[in-house]
């Protein structure tokens, strides 16, 4: 979903915040009641390999896809994605050589530079396609709201980056007046699962984000770099579902970040955009440092131009982790 996660959302304080909840809730009753119908309504379909959904409550960013890799480069699995933002319908596997984010989604080219990935606008077909290609399982990319397969194991992610002036869900309301996808209650019904995802300078979840999830088994996973940021000044900018969590990130992890530029989810960068920032990055003496994900939507010719920054997801508990990922690829 493309957006600029809103954060009166996430803030108990201000009168934005409050009066926005107020006229968008009408809406959010519209909004559970048509996914409520869906999955209700929905056939899973069996493809004969176990499926691990990995999903989540919420719009905006979760921490999701590192997550997916995870999970996937532990069991040898493959990546299944709806390929958001790629004009191919699929199903198809998504090939670094010779698609480009504008073919298959951002997400999907990223995770296929050392994974199996598969796109499919139908879920289904994608991973009967998948299936009859020889894959030993499936690791389905988001999709706890799709009832169009049959899941082995279904896991939700949940963004662990609660402060004290926020809720962890928002307070509970559903999309628009809320970040919620369904009502929390409900979402955690169908769920096997829950990782809290927390940042490079959380301790622990908040006791409240744990009490919240108490209806389901909790592993906690942190976000972190897989490599340093680069030595000396840096300009950053982000087009995911929260881009102030890379900016934190980044300076958690030592960055000298001079600047920081958000973008909304999937941003498709053009020469304006991208000479802005070069810019920008001049007046400092700065290199420009972005997400892996959001590098993989640049054109070409800006690619060696700006440095990618890789971020990984660690398990506290790795045998937790494989205790229950063991029920399902052998």
């Amino acid at each position: 979903m493309k957006l600029s996660t809103p954060r009166w959302w996430y803030t108990r304080d201000g009168k934005t915040g409050a009066v926005a909840r107020l006229l968008l809730t009408p809406l959010s009753w519209i909004w559970a009641a048509a996914t409520a119908r869906r999955i209700a309504r929905g056939r899973a379909v069996d493809p004969g390999v176990p499926v691990i959904c990995v999903g989540n409550l919420t719009v905006g960013g979760t921490g999701k896809t590192p997550v997916v890799r995870e999970i996937a480069r532990r069991l040898g699995a493959a990546v299944l994605s709806r390929g958001y933002g790629g004009a191919l319908a699929g199903p198809l596997q998504v090939d670094p050589a010779t698609h480009a984010a504008a073919d298959v989604g951002d997400e999907p080219l990223m995770l296929a530079r050392d994974l199996p990935v598969w796109i499919a606008r139908d879920r289904a077909a994608g991973a009967l396609a998948a299936a009859k290609a020889g894959v030993r399982g499936i690791v389905m990319d988001d999709g706890h709201q799709n009832p169009s397969l049959r899941k082995t194991l279904s896991l939700l992610v949940v963004d662990g980056e609660t402060r004290n002036d926020e809720w962890p869900f928002g307070d509970g309301r559903v999309f628009p007046a809320g970040p919620m996808r369904e009502p929390l209650a409900t979402g955690l019904a169908r769920a096997d699962a829950a990782v809290i995802l927390l940042p490079a300078d959380l301790a622990a979840p908040d006791p409240g984000l744990l009490r919240a999830l108490a209806a389901v088994p909790v592993l906690v996973a942190r976000l972190a770099p897989a490599a340093p940021p680069p030595p000396g000044p840096l300009v950053g900018f982000a087009g995911v579902g929260k881009p102030w969590k890379v900016e934190r990130a980044l300076q958690a992890a030592g960055g000298d970040l001079k600047d920081f530029w958000p973008f909304p989810d999937h941003h498709p960068y053009g020469e304006a955009t991208l000479n802005r920032l070069a810019e920008r990055a001049a007046q400092f003496g700065a290199t420009l440092i972005t997400t892996e994900k959001d590098w993989a939507r640049l054109p070409a010719a800006w690619r060696d131009r700006i440095a990618a920054w890789p971020v990984r997801a660690v398990f506290d508990d790795e045998p937790a982790l494989d205790a229950l990922l063991g029920r399902t690829v052998g």
